[in-house]
């Protein structure tokens, strides 16, 4: 039952991203392009709510859905998180598609955001191969 659950969770999600032009090539292109605030304003609010449900779950001390404790650990600073955010930030200018919409865009017909996602999944595998190797 709970995984029906999430599935239904995943279905709404998907029909908000795509009522909300998230996933729209031509959104994403306005947006890196400095013509439109859509899709800046939709990052903005993201980056508030998740600030506000951290800020929440520190002070209630908040449990999984299991009754885990949730433990949220500081990030260490490198320099690959630059590199790292500058490939990100071509990968979606060239594509239109970050690895959240791109599932929601192939449910929605656009089967060639297909080599998007191989392309995401082989450079996921890469980056686990070599990561021992790149600088910190």
């Amino acid at each position: 039952m709970r995984n029906f659950a999430y599935l239904l969770a995943g279905i709404v999600f998907g029909l908000v991203l795509i009522k909300g032009e998230i996933i729209s090539w031509f959104r994403i292109q306005e947006m890196f392009r400095f013509q439109s605030f859509h899709m800046y304003g939709i990052i903005g609010t993201a980056i508030v709510v998740g600030m506000v449900t951290t800020w929440f779950m520190k002070k209630t001390d908040a449990k999984s859905i299991d009754g885990e404790d949730i433990n949220l650990q500081p990030k260490e600073y490198s320099k690959g998180l630059i590199f790292g955010g500058l490939m990100f930030g071509f990968g979606w200018a060239l594509t239109g598609a970050c690895p959240g919409p791109i599932y929601t865009q192939i449910g929605a017909g656009y089967l060639p955001v297909l080599i998007t996602l191989i392309s995401a999944i082989a450079g996921t595998w890469l980056y686990g191969a070599m990561r021992q190797r790149l600088p910190h």
